[in-house]
């Protein structure tokens, strides 16, 4: 059965945040080896998100590298506050929102355009990534965008509040009723 350890990712992004934030600085110093270790280390993340929103693998793929090239851009004026995959995700979120503003449209999400961003992932299985797809189909775009940014990136619900700009209430709600979808979908597939 599919199941997160959401300590083991909560301890990973703090090491991350501190590996994150010595990627920002050497960018911001011009090394670019350093945007390279960034990409890796978060372009799952920011991809997940951006396809979240925008429901479309070719648009989350230009976020993703439009982001990379903002991040690079902008690197030489970020300041630390902690929180590097936060700015990044605030960064890819603008730029999908100014994505579908100009193009002025919304699709479904097909189950395929998941695969990539599922597969990412260490340890899940290949079952288990089948009942994921599956799973998040039954959520609406808030909040797979919500379950996305905390149960897989790690983020505190009062971040997402932040990032996604909704009350915290509303994110809180909207965590709890995704996280009883998922578990009434994990049980009619059972």
């Amino acid at each position: 059965m599919f199941t997160m350890n959401l300590t083991s990712v909560t301890n990973k992004r703090t090491n991350n945040n501190e590996e994150i934030d010595q990627y920002l600085l050497r960018i911001a110093v011009g090394d670019h080896n350093a945007l390279s270790a960034l990409y890796r280390a978060t372009s799952a993340s920011i991809y997940g998100f951006s396809l979240s929103i925008l429901k479309n693998t070719h648009d989350a793929e230009d976020v993703l590298q439009d982001c990379f090239v903002h991040v690079y851009n902008s690197a030489k004026s970020y300041v630390s506050e902690g929180k590097p995959l936060a700015w990044m995700i605030t960064i890819a979120r603008n730029l999908c929102l100014q994505r579908l503003r100009e193009h002025n449209h919304y699709s479904d999400l097909p189950e395929e355009d998941w695969a990539p961003y599922i597969n990412s992932h260490e340890g899940i299985s290949g079952e288990d990534r089948l009942v994921l797809k599956e799973c998040m189909q039954s959520l609406n775009d808030e909040e797979r965008q919500i379950v996305v940014l905390h149960a897989v990136s790690g983020f505190k619900h009062r971040e997402i509040a932040s990032i996604l700009q909704l009350p915290l209430s509303t994110v809180l709600s909207k965590y709890n009723r995704a996280i009883k979808k998922l578990q009434t979908a994990l049980q009619k597939g059972e």
